[in-house]
């Protein structure tokens, strides 16, 4: 099973030629690829999964998706707290 995780992208920049961005998981900042979703800018959600942003999503999903992860106790174990 693939599971996307949603975050904010807080910031945008070039890593060896790679569109890369700084992306806060409810207070967890990771390191992420951003080229599936070039158009992503700070303040976009996207959708991650296993470092790379798969698909922009808006805030509204973002937070449904972290509710149903929340429901399944699944953010522990990601080690996300949850939003």
């Amino acid at each position: 099973m693939c599971l996307g995780i949603p975050g904010k992208v807080v910031s945008t920049y070039r890593e060896h030629d790679v569109l890369m961005g700084k992306v806060d998981f409810s207070g967890v900042c990771k390191r992420v690829c951003l080229e599936h979703v070039p158009q992503a800018q700070p303040g976009d959600y996207v959708l991650v999964h296993v470092g790379f942003a798969l698909s922009l999503i808006d805030e509204d999903e973002a937070r449904r998706v972290f509710d149903f992860l929340g429901q399944m106790n699944q953010l522990d174990e990601l080690g996300v707290p949850p939003p």
